[in-house]
């Protein structure tokens, strides 16, 4: 009863909701709102920004817009180029592309290296400096015999060698010893010849006429003289005539003292006419063959003294000096032979040794050198080892002995030339390229571009690029060039960019102050640059100009530098242009254009130092960003913009810097106001628009 009526109330009411059910229904509810509310605050937010209630966004936005442009962008072929915002290289005219490398870091010659960086790349420095330099030359040569001190011995006739008495090689000879004995019928029969003319002239002498007599002696001495020729010595002649035997055997003495260095024949062996038998080298003077490349020959002088040390005495230092130096150069190994002289009188120096020879060099012109040894002596011109205090002769060949001053050595000591040099490790080569890296600040290191001298042991002989007192970096100079490699800038492999760097901006004048010339000099003046102008045009329309105006513009310059009426502040632009022209009209259409470059800075500055008395036309200055490395001025007589660097391909690229009055007299040119009105007067003629 009770259980139904329950169950009927329930049916006539709601029923009460679980308490789990209520419990899941307020969370949902709760997530629900607060993703409601967010939703709303987004909205809210945007709502307020377009409507200009907040402006962070806004601001955001404009600053990354203000450093986008001002971003600095560089030229991928050129990183020296860097300007803000994008363009185009003034060089090659590529497209400018945003600079990634160091960002603010416009220093395109140099890099920077922390204290860090720099302890562990172990980065050192030297001082370059500047003092007399010798330079060490080391060489290989061989032992050779001195040419003029050996013979060869040869028999005369015809015959067998029955006894050699130098028999075998090394035997030490004195003058006048025998050598062989050679039998021969030649020699009997001509020695019988003679014997019988004298018996026959001695018969004649009583009775005979005096032409019979003359015949017979005439005789005599023919037959006395072939002898002679056929080897007999005047001690074999004299022992002939008195003896008054013929002999069929001759014997050969020594012409000179010496050793045998080479036998040519044995006993029993026949032999002809002029058939060597012996070669004998006196060995108490021997050279010393030296190869040397031209550059280091040109540096050395006769009589110079050469220390050299034998393979076979080592720790033997010799003593000679230069007795000749080849006046051609080899053509096979591209050498100079040098012969060194050296006394000998104790056997010690070989033939055909080796030899390891050093040869001090004074670095610097080649002027008077000063050696102690030879201040104020006399020296042999064929054997520099007989050096004396007085004139005579030369006790080797006979020679005069000359002054040692004729081969440029002073009598008293010489200031020698300082050089710039710096350590070897310090210098980075390449191909053509040699570079060094120079501490200008701490930590800061400037590619330097420098002119290389002679290359010593340790040190470089440097003559452009450096100052003596800077820094250069002698170890880690790689980390420091790949550093520079990394960020773009010139570097060992092209540092061609810090060689020199180009002027891209128009030529600057601090005063331009005309001087009226009068007569005919201020004729030639005006006809001068009538004459540039010609060529001017001519270039202009990719033409090369004709012979007349480029003869005539360097004959006026030349003209004009004899002329007292013009001042002497000129002369360096007229010799500038006398240089520069000739050949002007022979010369491919580029090579022209790049001569003519110097020609129209010249004429441009004359321009605004000089012009004629009647002179009544102004002149216009122009200059182009687009000229191949810069420096892009040039003069025109009308204000229509012909450019001579580029002709039809660019014809209209530049601007109209300055209009240059014929009688122009003003300060500081350079200017705002003045240039703004120099400007202002060309009607807008600039790069590209026509």
């Amino acid at each position: 009863m009770s259980e139904r009526t329950e169950g009927s109330t329930a049916s006539e009411g709601p029923r009460p909701i679980p308490k789990s059910i209520r419990w899941w229904v307020s969370k949902v509810g709760n997530i629900g709102g607060f993703l409601l509310a967010g939703v709303l605050l987004i909205v809210l937010l945007g709502v307020a920004q377009r409507t200009g209630w907040i402006e962070g966004g806004s601001r955001s936005a404009d600053s990354s817009s203000e450093s986008g442009a001002a971003e600095t962008h560089t030229c991928p072929m050129h990183p020296q180029i860097r300007q803000p915002g994008p363009g185009r290289c003034p060089i090659c005219g590529m497209a400018l592309v945003p600079a990634t490398s160091t960002g603010a870091d416009l220093d395109q010659l140099a890099v920077n290296i922390e204290p860090a960086q720099r302890r562990l790349a172990n980065i050192e420095t030297a001082e370059v400096t500047k003092q007399p330099v010798t330079t060490t030359l080391r060489t290989i040569g061989a032992i050779e015999i001195d040419e003029s001190r050996q013979a060869t011995i040869a028999s005369y006739i015809n015959g067998r060698v029955e006894r050699l008495f130098a028999d075998y090689t090394g035997v030490v000879v004195e003058k006048g010893d025998h050598l062989a004995v050679v039998y021969s019928p030649q020699i009997y029969s001509a020695q019988v010849e003679y014997i019988e003319a004298r018996r026959t002239l001695n018969r004649a002498r009583g009775n005979a006429l005096a032409s019979i007599r003359d015949v017979q002696n005439q005789l005599v001495e023919d037959s006395r003289q072939r002898l002679v020729e056929l080897g007999m010595t005047e001690d074999q002649m004299t022992e002939l005539e008195d003896s008054g035997k013929a002999k069929s055997r001759l014997t050969m003495y020594a012409p000179m003292g010496g050793t045998v260095i080479e036998k040519l024949a044995e006993d029993g062996k026949y032999i002809d006419a002029g058939e060597p038998i012996y070669r004998i080298a006196n060995l108490s003077t021997v050279w010393l063959m030296l190869e040397l490349y031209p550059e280091d020959a040109s540096r050395i002088r006769f009589g110079q003294r050469v220390e050299a040390e034998l393979t076979s005495l080592p720790g033997k230092t010799l003593s000679g000096r230069v007795a000749f130096i080849d006046p051609r150069v080899d053509r096979s190994n591209r050498t100079v032979g040098v012969r060194v002289e050296f006394t000998n009188e104790d056997g010690e120096l070989r033939p055909g040794d080796y030899a390891h020879a050093t040869i001090e060099i004074p670095i610097g012109p080649q002027g008077e050198v000063y050696d102690a040894e030879l201040a104020g002596k006399w020296i042999s011109p064929m054997h520099p080892q007989v050096i004396r205090d007085q004139p005579g002769d030369c006790p080797i060949c006979g020679m005069k002995l000359v002054p040692a001053s004729r081969y440029g050595y002073s009598e008293v000591p010489v200031e020698r030339k300082a050089s710039i040099t710096v350590p070897r490790s310090s210098l980075l080569m390449a191909g053509e390229h040699s570079v060094v890296y120079v501490e200008t600040e701490p930590g800061r290191f400037e590619l330097r571009n420098v002119g290389l001298g002679p290359i010593l042991t340790d040190q470089a002989v440097i003559l452009d690029g450096l100052e003596p007192g800077e820094q250069v970096a002698t170890s880690g100079n790689f980390l420091i060039d790949s550093q520079m490699q990394l960020a773009g800038k010139p570097s060992l492999i092209d540092p061609t960019q810090a060689v020199r760097q180009f002027r891209n901006t128009p030529m600057e004048f601090e005063t331009i102050q005309v001087t009226r010339v009068e007569g005919s000099a201020g004729q030639r003046i005006e006809d001068l640059y009538r004459a540039y102008f010609e060529i001017q045009r001519a270039l202009a329309a990719d033409k090369l100009p004709s012979a007349e105006p480029v003869g005539a513009l360097e004959q006026l310059a030349e003209q004009l530098l004899d002329s007292e009426q013009v001042p002497q502040g000129v002369r360096e632009q007229l010799e500038t242009i006398q240089n520069q022209i000739p050949h002007l009209h022979h010369l491919s259409i580029e090579e022209a254009r790049i001569k003519f470059k110097p020609v129209s800075h010249a004429v441009l500055t004359l321009s605004t130092r000089l012009r004629g008395a009647q002179a009544a036309q102004p002149f216009y200055h122009f200059f182009c960003p687009m000229v191949k490395q810069g420096e892009g001025d040039w003069l025109q007589s009308e204000d229509l913009l012909s450019n001579p660097y580029w002709g039809s391909e660019m014809l209209r690229c530049g601007e109209l810097v300055r209009t240059i009055p014929p009688n122009a007299n003003r300060e500081s040119p350079g200017e705002k106001s003045a240039e703004q009105h120099d400007r202002q007067g060309t009607g807008g003629r600039d790069g590209g628009e026509q």
